[in-house]
């Protein structure tokens, strides 16, 4: 009885202790699992919380994100010394834009008939040196009539732009002229001082116009222009009009005052080449005759068609 009631005892015992150690583990299981579970909130919380800063700082690092190659050129203005910027923008550019010295030379020779029977041989030439600020023309005239003697105008300006299309000129002339009447085998020499323009008229007229003052009180205006229509590009017509006013002459083989000469006619040349160009010319030329003076005789008024044929080379 005694043994029995002690086996019962020990069984009761250990069903006690089974039972506790159950509950243990069950609450043990439970509570870890309630662990695990906030160790898993917590590290989702602070993943949420990385991320929305790291969008956060992609979000003002993308506001404030420049180009490589602006920010290269804000450092190099950052580095630039004010006095290289200055340096700069005081550079002279002329060097390499239009202050290159050139020259030209133009020779016009051409045989003129007119519709009365004279003939006569004519010379037009000039060479330019210079920059396109400061130029020196040499201008050449002669002509030479038949049974007569030549007739030479030479002429050094200086020119110098005052616009994009016109220069102003200074300097001198040079005349030997025939002395008309009986005294035909004589001639006279002058000296005048020239003032003028030179340019680009509007519709692309290539224009001369100077004022000539000079000795025997002489004053007088003259005015060249042209310009050039291209029919080919190697055949090209060019209109012209040349003018000579004289306002006041005392000399020895004065011409009448007023419009004492004028032509108006037009050329058509043939482009060999840029250097070489053939032409034909028609015009019609007025001279409005000499004064009476004690070494010539008052002369009338001529004028009729005029024909040409000549030779410009152009170096």
């Amino acid at each position: 009885m005694h043994i029995t009631n002690l086996f019962v005892k020990s069984v009761l015992s250990s069903a006690l202790t089974l039972s506790s150690l159950s509950v243990f583990a069950a609450d043990s299981s439970e509570h870890t699992g309630h662990n695990e579970h906030q160790h898993h909130s917590g590290h989702h919380a602070m993943q949420n919380m990385a991320d929305d800063h790291s969008k956060h700082t992609e979000t003002a690092d993308g506001a404030s994100y420049q180009p490589p190659q602006k920010l290269l050129h804000q450092q190099h203005a950052l580095s630039t010394p004010k006095n290289s910027v200055s340096s700069a923008s005081e550079h002279d550019h002329r060097k390499e834009h239009g202050a290159q010295i050139y020259s030209q030379i133009i020779l016009d020779q051409k045989w003129q008939h007119s519709s009365e029977g004279n003939g006569a041989f004519k010379s037009k030439n000039q060479t330019r040196i210079g920059t396109d600020e400061n130029k020196i023309f040499l201008k050449l005239e002669a002509n030479k009539h038949e049974s007569r003697q030549a007739e030479y105008d030479a002429k050094v300006l200086y020119s110098r732009n005052i616009s994009d299309f016109w220069d102003v000129q200074t300097g001198v002339r040079y005349r030997q002229e025939n002395l008309a009447g009986s005294f035909t085998d004589q001639q006279n020499e002058r000296f005048d001082t020239v003032f003028g323009l030179h340019g680009l008229a509007p519709y692309f007229f290539e224009t001369d116009a100077h004022l000539y003052v000079g000795e025997d009180d002489f004053v007088g205006l003259k005015l060249e222009t042209e310009r050039d229509l291209l029919l080919t590009q190697k055949l090209v017509m060019q209109p012209f009009v040349e003018l000579d006013i004289t306002l006041n002459d005392q000399a020895a083989n004065a011409r009448k005052t007023g419009l004492s000469h004028a032509t108006l006619g037009l050329k058509t040349r043939y482009e060999l080449s840029k250097k070489l160009m053939p032409y034909l010319e028609v015009g019609y030329e007025y001279n409005k005759g000499n004064q009476q003076t004690a070494w010539q005789q008052s002369s009338d008024s001529e004028k009729g068609w005029i024909y040409g044929a000549g030779l410009r080379m152009m170096f």
